[in-house]
C-alpha cells in the first residue's frame, strides 16, 4: 500500500510539455507510480481542479542559517520550494577557521543575523552539509564553495592580488570543498574579499571547478555602469576555463541599463552559439536588496570590519568616500552614484536604529535636517555594518526580458532577516506563478514550471529530482492554478504565498491543506561522479 495518492492531479512535470491528469503515488519517499489506476494509499489527497508539479529549486538562497535558526522554514515551504542553492555571493560559514569564522559572521550579519548563542562548531563543507543532515532541514540544500573564504583563508581581507602559491592554496581548498559535496564555486566581485580577485584567480579557481564537475555561479563586478563588461568577463572565463557559468540574479538596474535587456540577451545567445554552458536565475521584482555598507568603495572594506568603521570615524577619508558615492562613482555601488531616494533601510542590528526601517536615506535626512551622506555614515557607525537595504533601481523591461531566455531559473536572492525585508523572500515563486504566467501571460504554466523546476535540476546534475517521473524522489507542489499568487508586500513582507494546499520533501508532507507541518524531512544535497545525490 502507498502512502499516499494524489488523486485527479493536472500534472505539469517539469518538462515543458502540455499538463495531463493522472493519480500519483508516493511510497518510502520516491514517486511509485502515475497512471489512472495506481492502487490504495494510507492517504488519499484529492487533487481535483489542482495542478501538481516538482518541487521548485532556488538557484540563489541566503537559508544559510535561517534553515537552521527556523527549521520550519515557512517561506520557501509556503511557496512549494523544496530545493536551495546556497553558498552564495562568495560568502558564507564554510569552510572557515575560528578567525574567518569571526569575521565573516559579522560581514553578513544583514543577510542572516549573528546569534551569540548558536552552535558554529563545524569548520569544513563536509561538516557544514554533515550538519544540515544532523539537524534535519525543511528542504533540500545543495551549497556553493564561496570564493570570499577562499581568499579569507588564504590571505586574509585585505585587497591586493594573490600571489600564484595563494593561488594554488585557493584550489587546495576549493578542491577539498568539491570532494566534500559542494556543487560549485560562487562569487562576490562587489564584497570584501572577493572584490579584489584578478583574471588569473578566478581562471584558476574556474579550472579547478570544472575539473571537478561543478560551475561557477558569480556575483560580478558590476550591476550597474559597465554591466556588461562585467557579464562579459565572467563569459570570457566560462569559454576560456570549460567550466559552466550560472549567471546569479542577472539583472540590468540603475539608469544606464533602462532598456538593455535584449543587448544582454544578444550577448547571451552568441556566447552560446560558440560553446558556452550558461544558465541565468533572476527575481521577478524590481528593487535589489544587500546591505547599506556594500556600496562603500572597495578600498573602504579592506580588512574587515573594524578596519571600515576606522575608515567611517577618519575625516580623510570620509572626503574620499563622499567623493566616490556622490561624484564620481562607487565600484561597491555597481559603478554609479549613490541615489539616496533610491536606498531604503529594510533592517538594523542596533535597536536604537528601529525607526529608520522602511525609509530611504533622503527622507531620513530631511526629517532630521541633516546631509543625506551624513546620515549613511552615522547609520553603518551606530550599526557596525549590519544594516540591511533595499535599492529601487530595477527596470520591468529588463525583467520581462531576461526571464523569457531559454536558459532562465527561478532565484529569490531572499534575505529573512530585518524588520522588512524584501519580500522575494516569501513570493518569488508564487509571483512567477501568479503574475507573470497566469495574469501577465509572458510564459505558459507549463513552461513556466520548466523554469522552476526541470532547468534548474539540469544545472544542478540533480539525480531523479526535479521532474515528475516514476523512481524519482517525492518533492512535489501542490496549488490551485487560479489563485496562486504572491502576497509578500514591502510594507508586510513575511506574508505566505496564496494556493498551495500540499507541499512533500522527500515524500514527506512539510505543508498540509495549507497547514505548516514542521516536517524536516531535507537534507545536504552532496555532488557525486553519478551527479548530486
Amino acid at each position: 500500500m502507498h502512502d499516499f495518492v494524489i488523486r485527479g492531479a493536472a500534472v505539469i512535470d517539469g518538462t515543458e510539455t502540455p499538463r495531463y491528469t493522472a493519480d500519483v503515488a508516493v511510497t518510502d519517499g520516491a514517486i511509485a507510480a502515475i497512471g489512472a489506476d495506481v492502487g490504495a494509499a494510507h492517504r488519499v489527497i484529492d487533487a481535483d481542479g489542482l495542478v501538481l508539479t516538482p518541487g521548485f529549486i532556488d538557484m540563489h538562497a541566503h537559508s544559510d542559517l535561517q534553515v537552521l535558526l527556523n527549521p520550519a522554514h515557512p517561506s520557501w515551504i509556503t511557496q512549494g520550494v523544496t530545493c536551495e542553492v546556497i553558498g552564495q555571493d562568495g560568502l558564507s560559514y564554510a569552510p572557515v577557521t575560528d578567525e574567518t569564522l569571526a569575521a565573516v559572521r559579522k560581514q553578513i550579519a544583514g543577510w542572516n543575523t549573528d546569534p551569540d548563542d548558536f552552535d558554529f562548531s563545524w569548520r569544513t563543507v563536509g561538516e557544514y552539509l554533515d550538519r544540515l543532515d544532523e539537524a534535519g532541514t525543511a528542504t533540500n540544500l545543495a551549497y556553493l564553495v564561496p570564493h570570499g573564504l577562499l581568499r579569507a583563508l588564504t590571505r586574509g581581507f585585505d585587497d591586493g592580488v594573490a600571489t600564484p602559491s595563494e593561488v594554488v592554496r585557493m584550489q587546495e581548498i576549493l578542491t577539498q570543498g568539491l570532494r566534500e559535496g559542494a556543487v560549485g564555486l560562487s562569487t562576490g566581485l562587489t564584497y570584501t574579499p572577493a572584490m579584489y580577485a584578478d583574471g588569473a584567480e578566478l581562471d584558476a579557481l574556474l579550472r579547478t571547478t570544472a575539473r571537478h564537475g561543478g560551475y561557477f555561479s558569480p556575483h560580478h563586478r558590476r550591476y550597474g555602469a559597465g554591466a556588461m563588461d562585467a557579464y562579459r568577463e565572467m563569459i570570457d572565463l566560462s569559454l576560456a576555463t570549460g567550466c559552466p557559468l550560472h549567471l546569479a540574479h542577472a539583472t540590468l538596474n540603475f539608469g544606464p541599463n533602462k532598456g538593455r535587456g535584449p543587448e544582454l540577451l544578444e550577448l547571451l545567445d552568441a556566447a552560446i552559439a560558440d560553446g558556452a554552458d550558461i544558465s541565468l536565475d533572476t527575481y521577478p521584482y524590481l528593487p535589489g536588496a544587500t546591505t547599506l555598507s556594500a556600496i562603500l568603495p572597495s578600498w573602504v572594506a579592506a580588512g574587515g570590519t573594524d578596519a571600515v568603521l576606522g575608515r567611517l570615524r577618519d575625516p580623510e577619508a570620509l572626503v574620499r568616500i563622499r567623493e566616490h558615492l556622490e561624484h564620481s562613482g562607487s565600484d561597491g555601488c555597481h559603478g554609479v552614484t549613490a541615489e539616496w531616494d533610491t536606498i531604503e533601510i529594510s533592517g538594523v542590528g542596533n535597536p536604537r536604529l528601529a525607526g529608520y526601517v522602511g525609509c530611504t536615506i533622503s527622507r531620513i535626512a530631511t526629517a532630521e535636517g541633516r546631509d543625506p551622506f551624513d546620515v549613511c555614515v552615522g547609520i553603518l557607525l551606530d550599526d557596525r555594518l549590519a544594516t540591511g537595504i533595499l535599492q529601487h533601481v530595477g527596470h520591468e523591461e529588463n525583467v520581462r526580458a531576461i526571464m523569457r531566455h531559454r536558459t532562465h531559473t527561478g532565484g529569490s536572492d531572499g534575505l529573512l532577516v530585518g524588520a522588512k525585508p524584501h519580500p522575494r523572500g516569501w513570493g518569488t515563486f508564487a509571483r512567477y506563478l501568479g503574475h507573470y504566467s497566469r495574469d501577465l501571460g509572458l510564459m505558459s504554466l507549463e513552461e513556466c514550471v520548466g523554469h522552476l523546476t526541470g532547468r534548474a535540476a539540469r544545472r544542478l546534475k540533480l539525480v531523479r529530482r526535479g521532474l515528475i517521473r516514476e523512481g524519482f524522489a517525492a518533492d512535489l507542489a501542490l496549488f490551485d492554478p487560479d489563485t496562486v499568487i504572491d502576497r509578500a508586500t514591502y510594507e508586510s513582507p513575511r506574508t505566505p504565498a496564496a494556493g498551495f494546499s500540499h507541499v512533500f520533501v522527500r515524500g514527506v508532507l512539510a505543508l498540509d491543506d495549507g497547514a505548516l507541518t514542521g516536517a524536516r524531512a531535507g537534507g545536504a544535497l552532496r555532488l557525486t561522479d553519478e551527479g548530486v545525490l
